[in-house]
């Protein structure tokens, strides 16, 4: 864990930049969709567009912007440094080159932006059928086994393939659908919609009697999956081994650990809200949301964005007991195990915060479903009387919780501070509680000393990097 948290960074320094191999992709216009692409730019009549890349598809980023610039005579940026995560569509940076649509290419969360008309191209990556469909039958040998058919983005393209050969064998699987934006109109009965994917459950016993198949490498999105529909036995495809298992995840440790998060948040009381999204759609409303529940559960808060995350970066706020991160779905299932300070998601949050809402078995890791009027928001109760409190006992420290619940008050002014008296007057004065925190610590940082330092003329300083100056190895004079 120490070298999480400081390095000397010559690593880093003297790391060669050499360019990835390409992956297994033909053409780039089949690979990259370019009549589609093309034809989104005309019809939307944009006249500049951002071209989003990950990493690993940055080395095709100049051949396609040339492409699709003599296609549409549009204006075309390239964006290939996300401040988050690379499946979240970055509307900021589109917005700082003035683009009005963004092309979003490669895996995605599929969560619904904000602002900008934003197209997907997953891009066609390569995956056997026939040794696909083999594995299917090995793991599942009943034909009238009652499985969903789940992939990765970038598969979504042969699942077709896949469905005219296992539809025959068995009647009863489903093959979900991929899902960019929120579909219109209500969700017909029995019919799942989330993680961008839609299909139809018509198991006597709902989606808990059915299996899931999923095509895809391990990754964040099968965790998700997994703990979202964590009454389901998973079985998975890695299209890169063709080699087809049952998942031997243990979802119910993973649970545990989630909820041993859940009641460390139910013991901190200085909470720290990280903004890890700055494109998905209702991001501030839910940022408002958590800041009203932890007023209302006596806690302290502070909004931090930091950009991506890591414990170098979040250490440096000793003051918060934890932190509550504010992203995708798939990128919320922070492991915070290197971090000096849990990182939970709004879920666990509302569990630690809300006595009206219970642990029902069904994890959420979409913050939306949490917001009034989705399918799993749950109203704060009245804030009980001190005579009508219930006690409460950490199950981690063993230790009487002290109770500050409070009902929603009026606006104020400022509600990151208090009202203390400041000195034998009686004066008052505000103070913040991040001031408080800062006169508790031995150590505030670089003395001022104002009139005690010699004024000096100013001197030309060492040339270089930090590791390696001009004047390195040469006695100062």
């Amino acid at each position: 864990m120490a070298t999480a948290f400081s390095s000397d960074g010559e690593a880093a320094l003297r790391r060669e930049l050499c360019p990835a191999p390409p992956p297994p992709r033909g053409d780039l216009d089949g690979f990259y969709e370019m009549g589609r692409a093309a034809a989104f730019v005309r019809e939307g009549g944009f006249r500049k567009v951002a071209l989003q890349f990950p990493d690993e598809l940055l080395a095709d980023a100049v051949a396609v912007a040339s492409r699709m610039e003599a296609a549409t005579g549009a204006e075309v940026y390239v964006l290939g440094d996300t401040t988050y995560g690379s499946c979240c569509v970055d509307e900021v940076a589109a917005e700082h080159a003035g683009a009005e649509a963004v092309l979003h290419y490669g895996p995605a969360c599929l969560s619904p932006c904000r602002k900008l008309p934003v197209l997907h191209v997953f891009g066609k990556q390569p995956v056997d059928i026939r040794c696909c469909a083999e594995a299917f039958r090995e793991l599942y040998p009943d034909r009238a086994s009652r499985v969903v058919v789940l992939s990765d983005v970038v598969y979504a393209h042969a699942m077709g393939e896949l469905e005219q050969q296992l539809a025959p064998e068995y009647p009863n699987v489903v093959f979900s659908r991929v899902v960019c934006g929120d579909p219109p109109g209500p969700a017909l009965p029995g019919d799942v919609r989330q993680f961008g994917r839609q299909f139809p459950v018509e198991a006597p016993g709902g989606l808990q009697d059915c299996a899931m198949f999923y095509v895809g490498a391990e990754g964040l999105a099968l965790t998700s999956f997994m703990l979202t529909w964590n009454r389901c036995p998973f079985s998975s495809f890695d299209p890169a081994t063709n080699c087809g298992r049952r998942e031997t995840f243990n979802v119910n440790r993973a649970l545990m650990r989630r909820l041993y998060l859940v009641e460390r948040a139910r013991d901190a009381q200085v909470v720290g809200i990280l903004v890890g999204t700055l494109g998905v759609a209702g991001y501030l409303t839910v940022l408002q949301h958590l800041r009203e529940l932890l007023r209302w559960a006596g806690k302290r808060s502070y909004t931090l964005a930091v950009g991506k995350p890591n414990p170098a970066k979040l250490a440096n706020f000793l003051e918060v007991d934890i932190f509550v991160l504010v992203a995708c779905a798939q990128n919320s299932l922070l492991d915070s195990s290197d971090f000096y300070r849990p990182v939970v998601t709004p879920y666990e949050l509302e569990l630690a915060c809300n006595p009206a809402r219970e642990w029902t078995g069904n994890y959420l890791t979409d913050f939306r479903d949490l917001l009034p009027g989705a399918c799993a928001h749950v109203e704060l109760p009245a804030a009980p009387h001190a005579s009508e409190a219930v006690p409460d006992v950490s199950l981690i420290t063993g230790d009487m919780r002290t109770l500050h619940f409070c009902n929603p008050p009026a606006p104020q002014l400022h509600p990151s501070t208090t009202l203390a008296c400041r000195d034998q007057t009686r004066a008052l004065a505000e103070i913040s509680p991040a001031a408080s925190f800062l006169e508790s610590r031995s150590w505030r940082g670089l003395e001022q000393q104002l009139g005690q330092t010699p004024v000096s003329k100013a001197v030309q300083g060492r040339r270089g990097i930090a590791i390696a100056y001009e004047d390195e190895g040469r006695k100062q004079p």
